[in-house]
């Protein structure tokens, strides 16, 4: 007998994922408007003259983003010395809009950070101050935090600076333009040794025993006929652009410890049980890992493009557990070290979208000034990470709410089809599996498989209203597979 099957036109598949999306906002009681106090508070901000500071626009920063971003908090400038490298790294001054106790400080704290669906940006800052007076955008003067490094040639910072300054971008690159320009040779002098400087900071990862890696992602897509999902692999410069933001972090953790204030993002180690059970799970997928091999030298022998090493990065998801908040006053926290990282670090470099960095750079500047740490900031460091938690929490689940409601639009056209798809993880009573192609990831019942093993199944059914895929399995299309 032939298979019946529903399908849905593209058209009417984005239809009702428009809808869906609307109604997850609504479900996540996500913020819509700004108050009117809160408005105009960031338009008076954004009008206001940028007051006398050191002026380093002689310096051609630059910033590298996502294409088409418009909130840049980060601009770089980079320089070969003959003791290794110097590194200025400038980062939105929204303090300066922000007036503590306002209507603006209020409305920004509900929202505690920039949230992103597929349907539209939720800013932490109203655009005026987000998009325009605070981002660093090319060719305009901005008040930033300037971070200074210096660097030895193997990547050991050998001093540090930060001062509130004047800047001027000289341009905005994507990560493509970056990549493209790197590699040809005609990248600017401020741009050029970022290669050198980011392996040198690595590799200063790799032998603390850290593990801070860009994995391949799923990642909504918007293409003339609607919403898609592609598997995106990171490019190298992310990785080196990455690790500046990195660096600047955990001097400013250092910065708050040694002055005894502060917030830190903390995350606990794993604990030997869990690193047994991972250090099992390698070796039953053929890629074990060698006792005496640092985790982070492990993951990165990993080639992210093979069935087995997914499976592999998908349960290395277990050791990083536990991510948080720390804020202390007198004595530090007890465990104060980022695992991932494998030191202490702090988050300073996105104001424009996270609320905390707002505290942390006005803490590291007062403490790296020798000046007391101002009252509104001491005062309510304890209040940050109930409200960061909050809302990372609607962060999360926004995140993956909307993603499954895009992957189910994506294959809503495709009930009663077969695919190739890796067994991820296997319990009990669910699998994730991951789609050879289209680029989905799903949790689903009645599918036996090894992680690491291609399983063959057919999509049954597909809801967008809640993101549900079911799937049915055929047969297997192959045991674990080398390489």
């Amino acid at each position: 007998m032939a298979r019946r099957s529903s399908r849905l036109s593209a058209s009417a598949a984005q239809s009702e994922l428009a809808d869906a999306l609307a109604a997850l906002r609504a479900e996540l009681k996500v913020p819509v408007e700004f108050p009117p106090a809160a408005l105009a508070e960031a338009e008076q901000a954004s009008r206001a003259p940028l007051g006398e500071l050191p002026d380093l626009t002689r310096l051609d920063f630059l910033t590298i983003d996502p294409a088409g971003s418009t909130d840049l908090d980060q601009a770089m400038h980079l320089a070969v010395t003959d003791a290794g490298f110097e590194v200025h790294y400038a980062i939105a001054d929204v303090p300066f809009f922000v007036t503590p106790g306002g209507a603006l400080d209020d409305a920004t704290r509900r929202r505690g950070q920039t949230l992103y669906a597929p349907d539209g940006r939720i800013p932490l800052h109203p655009t005026e101050i987000s998009e325009s007076a605070g981002s660093l955008l090319p060719g305009q003067v901005r008040r930033a935090f300037v971070w200074r490094f210096e660097l030895a040639g193997d990547g050991a910072v050998t001093s540090t600076s930060l001062t509130r300054a004047l800047v001027k971008s000289r341009r905005q690159w994507s990560y493509e333009e970056a990549q493209r320009a790197l590699d040809d040779g005609t990248a600017p002098p401020a741009l050029a040794p970022l290669p050198a400087v980011g392996k040198a900071l690595i590799a200063q990862e790799a032998a603390r025993g850290g593990a801070s890696l860009n994995t391949p992602d799923q990642e909504i897509v918007l293409t003339p006929a609607g919403y898609g999902v592609e598997r995106r692999v990171p490019l190298p410069v992310e990785d080196w652009n990455a690790q500046l933001s990195l660096l600047t972090g955990m001097a400013a953790a250092r910065i708050m410890l040694d002055g005894g204030v502060g917030i830190l993002r903390t995350m606990p180690p794993a604990d030997e049980a869990a690193v047994a059970a991972f250090r099992a799970q390698t070796e039953l997928l053929d890629l074990p890992w060698a006792e005496g091999t640092e985790y982070g030298e492990y993951l990165r022998t990993l080639d992210r493009t093979q069935p087995r090493a997914l499976a592999v990065l998908q349960a290395a998801a277990s050791l990083f557990r536990g991510a948080g908040y720390e804020a202390f006053d007198g004595a530090p926290p007890a465990q104060p070290v980022q695992a991932a990282l494998a030191a202490p670090y702090a988050h300073v470099t996105a104001p424009l979208r996270r609320l905390v960095d707002r505290w942390g750079l006005v803490v590291c500047e007062a403490l790296s000034a020798g000046n007391p740490v101002p009252d509104w900031a001491r005062d309510s460091l304890g209040e940050l990470p109930h409200i960061m938690a909050s809302t990372s929490s609607v962060a999360g689940r926004l995140d993956a709410s909307a993603l499954d409601r895009v992957e189910a639009a994506v294959l809503s056209a495709r009930i009663g089809d077969a695919f190739d798809a890796v067994v991820l993880t296997q319990n009990h009573t669910r699998t994730r599996i991951q789609l050879a192609e289209p680029a989905v990831d799903a949790s689903v019942e009645g599918v036996v498989g090894e992680p690491g093993e291609v399983v063959r199944v057919r999509l049954a059914a597909a809801e967008i209203a809640t993101g549900t895929l079911t799937f049915e399995p055929l047969e297997a299309a192959g045991r674990l597979i080398s390489g």
